[in-house]
């Protein structure tokens, strides 16, 4: 079983749709990881790329730059990128540092 202390993803591919489930800490230790993944999922323009957010419990400004750069990637290839089921304490922050309007579609945790 997976500390959920830990980071850690997963992905869900569907038809015109890759989700990308984060779950745990995402912060310096763990961005790597985070950017190894994205990296070859930005690059898939024929699909929508979706972040979940809903088991995420922690985002540092490392991760913030990880998100905006996703985001610059995609629209650079008019690709169409969203984040869901963002937690609260999370859309607190993204709302703080002003990206939540580029996290276009984005849902609070309740839906």
């Amino acid at each position: 079983m997976k500390s959920p202390d830990k980071f850690y993803l997963r992905t869900e591919n569907q038809e015109g749709r890759c989700t990308v489930f984060l779950n745990g800490e995402l912060d310096l230790e763990t961005a790597s990881q985070m950017r190894a993944a994205m990296s070859t999922l930005v690059e898939l323009s024929d699909r929508e790329l979706v972040l979940n957010l809903r088991d995420l419990r922690y985002i540092d400004s490392t991760g913030i730059g990880i998100l905006v750069s996703v985001v610059r990637a995609r629209h650079a290839k008019s690709a169409p990128f969203l984040v869901e089921a963002i937690p609260p304490n999370i859309r607190k922050l993204f709302d703080m540092t002003g990206i939540s309007p580029f996290l276009s579609g984005s849902s609070p945790s309740s839906n």
